[in-house]
């Protein structure tokens, strides 16, 4: 499975920052060791359900200790049988652009 999500907690830093959060949680997901990209909005994470979801919870345990609230926004790709998908859709995206442009 994929996993999509976005953890950040509540915060009373006049600027609304919470990079300090996030990044222990990206922590988590890194010294995971299962596969994982991070862009500016979400964490991506690829395993087996219980694994995953182990770790998703780590993470939003981790930015817990950043505020009185934690807000967690999740989506799954449940796909049982396909390992690779998290560079492997990219891959076939990618051919679909191409080919649509010739």
């Amino acid at each position: 499975m994929i996993v999509a999500f976005s953890v950040a907690p509540s915060t009373d830093n006049a600027d609304g920052s919470v990079h300090d959060a996030v990044a222990e949680a990206v922590k988590i997901v890194r010294d995971s060791g299962l596969p994982n990209r991070t862009s500016s909005m979400f964490t991506e994470l690829e395993g087996e359900w219980d694994e995953v979801m182990d770790v998703v919870k780590r993470a939003t345990l981790a930015v817990g200790k950043y505020g009185s609230r934690v807000s967690l926004v999740l989506k799954a790709d449940i796909r049982p049988g396909y390992e690779g998908e998290l560079d492997g859709k990219i891959e076939r995206l990618e051919k679909a652009i191409e080919a649509a442009v010739e």
